[in-house]
């Protein structure tokens, strides 16, 4: 199914994204934790994959088995950076090929050794070009990225946004954000975004701070910030992990709370291939969320 048509039935949507396992021990670890999360009946999954597309055929083979073999709505995450478009061409048609019909389309990371520059051509340097090629191959549903703190690269948030109209425009159906543990600034994104002409659904990228030192590194490479209270209490309890779990998935609850009273369309889950967190985030909002519907869309 696309995720497009479960937007036409659903309020709100509530999906989870996985991560290939990288060897055999990882694997029985990724089947565990995601067994336990399937019982949630997410709305929809999404698989990524490593810098500059490592482990590209991993995500395809986790794909077609989530998708085939399981049964759910899934997303295949692809990047284009220093693809070429034969190259990209024969990917999105593997994709069709084995019935995946909802792709998340990004620019990528240039890789380390690149110092910044593309290699095989300059056609796909934005996620917007991948974006276009991708809507004449097949009707995808496709997701793209979306910065409420803007883009690292950008300079602005005004820049980060005309970017945001550009891939809207050359054919995403909606977007998800990047984490972020400050709802004002999503707030404030969203009324920037339909100022802009950007009507498509935003939805939430959410990530628990179970583990301080695992997600400073992805803080450090989105840009994302943490408030003042919240870090104040991480800080105070740096070396006991029992606490910190515990703060960040309070704080989490709180956060997804707050949003989707707001009217936030659902929360994307980034699980880390972990169970736990997002179990308890997510069981916990029926019975703290002020006039819940129970809605799972």
């Amino acid at each position: 199914m696309k995720i497009t048509e479960l937007f036409t039935r659903n309020n709100r949507t509530f999906s989870f994204e996985f991560f290939p396992p990288k060897d055999e021990i990882s694997a029985v670890d990724f089947g565990i934790n995601v067994g336990q999360l399937l019982k949630l009946d997410p709305s929809f999954v999404t698989v990524t994959y490593g810098a500059g597309g490592s482990t590209q055929e991993r995500t395809f083979a986790l794909v077609d088995f989530l998708r085939n073999k399981i049964g759910l709505t899934t997303m295949a995450h692809y990047t284009c950076i220093n693809a070429t478009q034969d190259k990209v061409t024969f990917d999105l048609n593997l994709l069709k090929t084995i019935g995946i019909e909802n792709l998340m389309l990004l620019r990528g990371d240039l890789p380390k050794e690149s110092n910044g520059m593309f290699t095989h051509s300059d056609k796909f340097q934005h996620a917007s070009d991948l974006i276009s090629l991708a809507k004449k191959i097949h009707t995808f549903s496709i997701g793209a990225a979306a910065y409420p703190e803007k883009h690292p690269e950008t300079s602005t948030l005004k820049e980060d946004l005309e970017n945001l109209r550009i891939k809207c425009e050359a054919g995403a159906d909606f977007l998800i954000t990047q984490m972020f543990f400050d709802n004002e600034a999503y707030y404030k994104y969203i009324s920037l975004a339909r100022n802009k002409g950007i009507t498509c659904r935003i939805i939430p990228g959410i990530i628990p701070i179970t583990n301080y030192r695992q997600i400073r590194k992805f803080i450090e490479m989105t840009g994302a910030t943490i408030p003042a209270a919240l870090a104040e209490k991480i800080e105070s309890n740096i070396d006991n992990s029992h606490k910190i779990y515990q703060i960040g998935l309070d704080f989490a609850i709180k956060q997804c709370i707050d949003l989707l009273e707001w009217g936030a369309p659902g929360i994307h889950f980034y699980t880390l291939n972990k169970s736990r967190a997002t179990i308890e985030i997510y069981e916990s909002l029926p019975k703290r969320l002020k006039n819940y519907d129970g809605d799972k869309g």
